[in-house]
C-alpha cells in the first residue's frame, strides 16, 4: 500500500530585504503586538503537523506563550532536545527531508508546516515545498538570516495572489510545481 504524500508549506514573515531574523536569531523587528493576523490562524487551521530546525524550535521556546497549542512539532537536531514546554507535543527527529516526509506520510499527517530558515532551504532543495505564504514586512534590518539561500537550479513558483495590508505588510502566495 502506497502512502499519501504529505503537503509541505511554509508562512512566514521576511524583511524587505529578505532576512527572517537578525544574524543573533532575534525578531524583534518584526511587530509581536498580535493586532492582525494576516491569515495565520486560517492557515495553521489546515496544518497538523510542524517541522523545524533546533534554533527556531529554541526560539519559538522564548516566546511568551507556546503557540502551537497541542498540535505535534517535529524538530530536526541531530542532538538531543532539552525539555518541550508546558502542555507542547514535541518530538525529536533527524534525516534527509526526504525521509522526514515518508515518515510524517506514513504516520499519517496531510499537511506540514516547515519553519525555520535552514530547514525551509533544505526542504526547498529537496523538491518538498509546494506552498509559500511570504510575509513582507515594511521594514529594512541590513543583515541577517536570509529565507532563501543557494540553490543548485531555479526553482520556478506560480503566484497565486498578492494581499496588503493596512500596516504594511504585503503578503504573497506561490504554489511550488513538481519538478520533474
Amino acid at each position: 500500500m502506497q502512502t499519501r504524500r504529505l503537503r509541505t508549506s511554509i508562512f512566514i514573515g521576511v524583511s524587505l530585504d529578505g532576512f527572517i531574523a537578525r544574524p543573533n536569531g532575534a525578531l524583534d523587528w518584526m511587530d509581536h503586538g498580535g493586532a492582525v493576523d494576516h491569515g495565520y490562524t486560517t492557515f495553521m487551521a489546515t496544518v497538523d503537523a510542524l517541522v523545524m530546525g533546533r534554533h527556531t524550535y529554541e526560539t519559538v521556546c522564548g516566546f511568551d506563550h507556546w503557540p502551537y497549542g497541542t498540535r505535534p512539532v517535529h524538530v530536526l537536531s541531530s542532538a538531543p532536545l532539552g525539555p518541550a514546554p508546558d502542555g507542547a507535543v514535541v518530538h525529536h527527529l533527524a534525516g534527509t527531508p526526504a525521509a522526514i516526509v515518508d515518515e510524517l506520510s506514513a504516520r499519517g499527517f496531510r499537511h506540514a508546516y516547515i519553519d525555520g530558515g535552514i530547514t525551509i532551504q533544505r526542504f526547498l532543495r529537496a523538491g518538498l515545498i509546494q506552498h509559500l505564504i511570504l510575509n513582507r514586512l515594511p521594514v529594512l534590518i541590513g543583515q541577517g538570516i536570509p529565507l532563501f539561500g543557494a540553490l543548485d537550479q531555479d526553482i520556478p513558483v506560480r503566484h497565486v495572489r498578492t494581499e496588503t495590508f493596512g500596516d504594511g505588510l504585503v503578503q504573497t502566495e506561490y504554489e511550488v510545481p513538481a519538478i520533474a
